[in-house]
């Protein structure tokens, strides 16, 4: 037992007392808890242990996880560093989102750093970066502003719904505000080769890693359909109704929102949205029409990479990396240009070896930092949205049109 919970614990208690919960157990396939109703329904007639057990889930790894998500939140470690005074300026301000199962760890790594170099440094440095889950939104209203001042020296974060919409921070990058000050001529090989190259040809990004997508497919689940293994086979009918997307993730849903629109278009989203897989409250069963095998479980779950280490070797759950590549959610640094002279040491802190190995090899997000082993086979290639696409698009519109195409279809339903 842990000082938090004890695995013969109510889902639905654990998911009341700890919120930030939630988005790990829809991650692993538990995609009814995502709903209110539905987590009060099924939450409070099984236990931790329970469901683990019923979808054959490692229940050791599984608590661990819980356990991390919980204390992002709960640990000492605060999200925000003021070295010095508290009431003094900062020198550099650091904002953005990082991924939640490496967002402590970065943090203390980061808080050790600072304290073993403050006196070469002699800096006031103050960060806030937050859990993926908590989305972008806190940072919107000093982007929004225009004003250039108002915006952090730093900023740190995944996925594209805040650095490439042309009415926020968009504007600021046609502006030249934002430079790649990371003098990497070379990113890691898994990056930068004939196939992939996330080098910004106009040098105002950079990228840290990735968050990939990939399936974990329940083969008990299949029921004579074909074992899926690319983007085009969830679009198929067969899936309809089948598969959990990661729609509570805005950085891995807009990027999957934005490449099954670029290589299928508005049909595409339209197939995706018919693979949701939906629970069914009992009021709804009488649309019985909407669930093809009348499963509790949806067949494929898309989720983080990082998330498909929890499946025990006997679990019917098997991982499949898209052979068509996994799609990927980009984590962004951006610093601004007039400010690089104070905040160069900060970036290459962040594009250290420390960093990149405690990005690869204990969270599963490959790392475009050169030298690290990222640990990838040939066969698991990636697909990027590619700068060129963001170039000619206007990524924040294209994201509003995909949710709203995906969203109609559900309402049609």
């Amino acid at each position: 037992m842990n000082k938090y919970f004890d695995v013969k614990d109510k889902v639905y208690d654990i998911t009341e007392k700890y919120p930030e919960t939630i988005e790990v157990f829809v991650a692993n396939g538990f995609q009814p808890l995502a709903n209110e109703k539905m987590r009060k329904l099924m939450g409070k007639t099984i236990s931790l242990e329970m469901a683990c057990k019923s979808k054959k889930v490692n229940l050791e790894i599984f608590t661990e996880k819980l356990i991390e998500a919980i204390e992002q939140n709960r640990n000492s470690v605060d999200s925000t560093l003021i070295t010095k005074k508290e009431n003094l300026d900062a020198d550099i301000k650091l904002e953005g989102i990082l991924p939640c199962p490496v967002r402590v760890p970065l943090l203390e790594g980061f808080n050790t750093w600072i304290e073993e170099n403050k006196e070469i440094l002699q800096l006031n440095i103050e960060y806030d970066l937050k859990s993926a889950h908590m989305g972008v939104s806190w940072l919107r209203e000093k982007v929004e502003s225009g004003n250039e001042d108002s915006l952090a020296d730093l900023y740190l974060s995944a996925g594209f719904d805040l650095f490439f919409d042309k009415n926020l921070m968009g504007k600021f990058k046609e502006d030249g505000v934002f430079e790649d000050i990371t003098d990497l001529e070379k990113l890691n090989e898994d990056f930068d080769n004939e196939e992939l190259d996330l080098k910004d040809p106009e040098r105002h990004y950079s990228i840290l890693g990735v968050v990939p997508a990939v399936f974990m497919v329940n083969t008990e689940e299949l029921r004579g359909r074909d074992f899926p293994k690319s983007w085009e086979d969830l679009l198929k009918p067969e899936f309809e109704a089948s598969v959990s997307i990661p729609t509570m993730d805005n950085d891995l849903f807009n990027a999957i929102l934005l490449n099954i629109y670029k290589k299928y278009g508005e049909e595409g989203i339209r197939k995706l949205a018919k693979a949701q897989f939906r629970s069914m409250h009992p009021a709804e069963m009488v649309k019985s029409h909407i669930r093809k095998n009348n499963s509790t479980v949806p067949t494929v779950t898309i989720m983080p990479y990082f998330f498909t280490n929890m499946v025990r070797p006997d679990s019917p759950l098997k991982t499949q990396w898209p052979e068509d590549g996994a799609i990927i959610s980009p984590i962004f640094l951006l610093a601004k240009k007039k400010t690089k002279e104070k905040t160069k040491a900060v970036v290459d802190y962040i594009f250290s070896r420390e960093v990149g190995e405690l990005l690869s090899n204990n969270g599963k997000f490959p790392t475009t930092i050169p030298g690290i082993d990222n640990k990838l086979s040939p066969e698991q290639k990636f697909i990027w949205l590619g700068w060129d696409y963001i170039k000619s698009n206007n990524i924040g519109g294209l994201i509003d049109k995909c949710m709203k195409l995906f969203y109609e279809v559900n309402q049609e339903e």
